[in-house]
């Protein structure tokens, strides 16, 4: 059974394609992550998953429920992360996840029952008396992913969880995000970061122009698409020395004053450029941004 099922959902606005025919399951207690460059239709997607957004066509289930017209009842079981934090600036770390938690008809007993437990989640014992500007930005986030739990939903979703953190609050909130799969939840995200989707997605969907290009785990998609092991190439000398290097790789791209070169077999590359006056190389195996920009294309989208 599918926590979240969408077949053939699509949005128009002004006779464009924002989210053009998409098809996603989601199976209980896994984390789905949604990619693509800005614009691709991924936050429209989760609007439209959410009822916030009516499809224009399609079908989307969401719990057992029927989206649009069951959205309100479906969401009681839903949690979210939303892009911006949008906290109480007016009240407490304690108030805002009370004052959240009546929205879903808690009884204030019960809320502060679950203070405790949502406040060691968040890293943020000891500071429910805290007032929200008194917060850092990484306080902040891990508060409002404590306040989407706050009714114990079956599901979570979060729209870039981690943006605008340092890396050891993005560390320690993925480390909170493992530890809600491990519990059961489930969990659909969406991310520009190619890492936080490698070592959290059990799978994920990879949209542009409001299609999904890919699907698969993060492992069956870089083994799907790229080349093994990735040779990158930087300095003076890499015009001089790439054109005669062409055979060597499977592929070649070429951003900047940077080369890439995909292969199966990098000893070839490696010896060619050993010793090599000019130049710099970085050998590292082949990530899920390989893949990213290999289908979305290395192309800044505004």
């Amino acid at each position: 059974m599918s926590v979240l099922a969408c077949r053939g959902v699509c949005k128009r606005y002004g006779g464009v394609a924002v989210v053009d025919d998409v098809a996603l399951q989601v199976a209980p207690g896994e984390c789905f992550g949604l990619l693509g460059p800005n614009g691709a239709g991924k936050t429209t997607t989760l609007r439209l998953c959410l009822g916030l957004t009516h499809a224009d066509a399609g079908e989307i289930e969401l719990l057992g429920e029927p989206v649009p017209a069951r959205a309100r009842q479906a969401r009681r079981r839903v949690g979210v992360v939303p892009q911006f934090d949008n906290l109480d600036p007016d009240f407490t770390v304690a108030e805002n996840l009370l004052v959240y938690g009546r929205y879903f008809g808690l009884a204030a007993a019960d809320i502060a029952a679950r203070l405790p437990a949502l406040l060691e989640l968040a890293g943020l014992a000891g500071r429910a008396g805290s007032r929200i500007d008194a917060l850092s930005g990484g306080m902040k986030r891990r508060l409002t992913l404590a306040r989407a739990l706050v009714n114990e939903p079956q599901l979570v979703f979060m729209d870039e969880p981690t943006t605008g953190l340092d890396p050891q609050a993005r560390h320690l909130i993925w480390e909170r995000l493992r530890r809600l799969t491990h519990e059961g939840r489930t969990l659909v995200l969406t991310t520009h970061f190619m890492e936080e989707a490698e070592r959290l997605c059990h799978r994920l969907a990879i949209m542009d122009r409001g299609r999904v290009i890919a699907e698969g785990s993060p492992g069956g998609l870089i083994a799907a698409h790229i080349e093994p092991h990735v040779v990158e190439v930087y300095g003076d000398a890499l015009d001089a020395w790439l054109a005669p290097a062409r055979t060597l790789a499977a592929r070649i791209e070429r951003a900047g004053d940077t080369a890439y070169l995909y292969a199966t077999d990098p000893a070839p590359i490696l010896a060619a450029l050993h010793g090599r006056p000019g130049l710099s190389y970085r050998h590292r195996p082949a990530t899920l941004e390989d893949v990213f920009l290999k289908l979305t294309g290395r192309d800044l989208r505004d």
